[in-house]
């Protein structure tokens, strides 16, 4: 697949709802095929001094919904150096709707809304098809953004899905740290896939995440197979990650990338 620019965004303009863009950071469209996706880069990327990348995970609630916490994410990356790229998840957003994906949510609201135990079943439809799709598209937005002249590696992956995070990590050697955010439902096979993953590993987990199995996402950690793994547990619920939290992240990677 290859990768269009479909907007650009100088730091001099605005964008439509009157946020500012940061001086000195490039946002820019593109589509990778059918799959949208952003990418920012710094000012100081070039092809003489090309950016370390980070690759922007993020849940499949939209790019439009998620986009104000990515661009925050994207423009503390550049404030570091580094370049920072999303795409959207299938079946989100503008993409085609995926009916088997629905019905897995539809069952796993149900579940929730009864306060009955989400079982593996309701799990495994639930994540494994959308690891299965997603991480393939993103190997393929890898494989075309190192190819521009301005990105380059060392790489990192930084957000969630986590168990999209876990597969990315187990089978891409390209990508050789990762910040992971403990906040979705992990399968068993998932779990033994990151006995697989030896990179350096940060993972933010918020203890009263109203919709996070504590337990899953501690026995997760534990199964990774990395020498160096922190867990940054914080108090608070799914939305409620301290600002400190992500500076520590955000350290984690300029240690690890530069």
């Amino acid at each position: 697949m290859s990768l269009h620019f479909t907007s650009e965004r100088p730091a001099d303009q605005q964008r439509a709802d009157d946020q500012p863009a940061d001086e000195g950071v490039l946002e820019r469209g593109f589509t990778l095929g059918e799959i949208p996706g952003i990418l920012w880069t710094p000012a100081s990327a070039s092809a003489t001094e090309p950016a370390p990348l980070i690759l922007l995970g993020h849940p499949p609630l939209g790019l439009d919904k998620m986009y104000p916490r990515l661009a925050a994410r994207a423009r503390a990356a550049a404030s570091d150096g580094f370049a920072s790229a999303t795409i959207e998840l299938p079946g989100s957003g503008d993409r085609p709707r995926w009916p088997a994906l629905e019905e897995a949510r539809a069952a796993f609201r149900r579940v929730m809304q009864a306060g009955e135990p989400v079982g593996d079943e309701i799990v495994d439809a639930l994540v494994l098809p959308l690891v299965d799709r997603a991480v393939p598209e993103w190997q393929a937005a890898l494989d075309a953004l190192l190819a521009l002249p301005e990105i380059g590696g060392p790489v990192g992956y930084s957000g969630g899905v986590i168990s999209i995070g876990v597969r990315l990590a187990a089978v891409d050697p390209r990508i050789t740290a990762a910040v992971l955010f403990a906040g979705s439902f992990v399968p068993r096979s998932v779990v033994e896939e990151a006995r697989q993953v030896t990179i350096p590993l940060h993972v933010l987990l918020q203890w009263d995440d109203e919709g996070n199995d504590r337990q899953a996402a501690l026995d997760l950690f534990d199964a990774f197979g990395s020498k160096e793994k922190s867990l940054n547990a914080n108090m608070g619920g799914h939305t409620g990650v301290p600002e400190f939290a992500g500076e520590g992240a955000a350290g984690f990677l300029a240690r690890h990338l530069k």
